[in-house]
């Protein structure tokens, strides 16, 4: 065997181990809700803007960006526009005419100052308003058409009718081999009330929407592989990959 296969393989049979490692697996889970009386996430910037991920789902979507080679990214949800910035870099390293378009309900002042004079810009649209309203869906469908390879990350209103609302409107959108990320499935794993400020909880969540959405549609299968090597990761279950095209094929 040459050291390129035998180095895969190596990584194949470890991850199989590590996936059955249940301890492991709890101590992630504690380290996440401990992380987040920290607000961990909040932590890390992507090329100078606050990206607000861990740095174990960073380092898979550049592994799906890099093997997908998308046309055109579409994130729902804003913020400070890391993420943005982030997905322009991937393409900018891959070379080509990709794009990215996000959508964020309130695109604030002083964040779309800091997004515009950034140089990643240049491969970055933004879309005001509501991501399941149709006066965003129409144009959002719009600057899709033509293109070739499409990746969808959903990471605005976090509870389960939203989630889900967006996983009907977005998923046509996605292109056999790629992916649809659904973001912040964790919080179905954590305690019941501990996010208590917020809207979503345990059982009215990003998971629970995927959960839902997965029995309608066989266009999408859950990246288990992606789950068994991250271990710590706000998206469990969240990484959807798109294995038949819009014909079922």
């Amino acid at each position: 065997m040459d050291p390129i296969s035998e180095f895969k393989l190596f990584r194949k049979e470890n991850l199989n181990e590590m996936s059955k490692d249940k301890e492991l697996k709890k101590l992630a889970n504690e380290f996440m809700a401990k992380s987040e009386k920290y607000k961990y996430s909040y932590n890390f910037d992507w090329l100078g803007r606050p990206i607000i991920q861990h740095p174990e789902d960073m380092v898979a979507m550049q592994e799906i960006i890099w093997k997908v080679k998308p046309d055109l990214i579409i994130e729902t949800g804003i913020a400070h526009g890391g993420s943005l910035i982030f997905s322009a870099s991937m393409l900018e390293l891959i070379g080509g005419d990709g794009q990215v378009l996000g959508i964020d309900i309130d695109i604030r002042e002083h964040n779309r100052i800091e997004i515009e004079k950034h140089p990643m810009y240049k491969r970055i649209t933004m879309i005001q308003g509501s991501s399941i309203e149709d006066n965003v869906i129409k144009p959002v469908r719009k600057f899709a058409e033509g293109k070739k390879r499409v990746l969808v990350c959903l990471d605005s209103l976090h509870t389960h009718d939203h989630v889900l609302k967006e996983l009907e409107l977005y998923s046509p959108l996605v292109t056999k081999g790629s992916y649809l990320v659904v973001f912040d499935t964790i919080i179905e794993d954590m305690p019941k009330g501990f996010y208590s400020d917020r809207p979503w909880d345990k059982g009215n969540n990003p998971k629970t929407a995927v959960t839902e959405f997965l029995k309608t549609s066989n266009r999408f299968e859950i990246d288990k592989y992606i789950d068994s090597k991250l271990i710590i990761t706000v998206n469990p279950d969240g990484y959807l990959k798109c294995i038949k095209d819009q014909h079922g094929k």
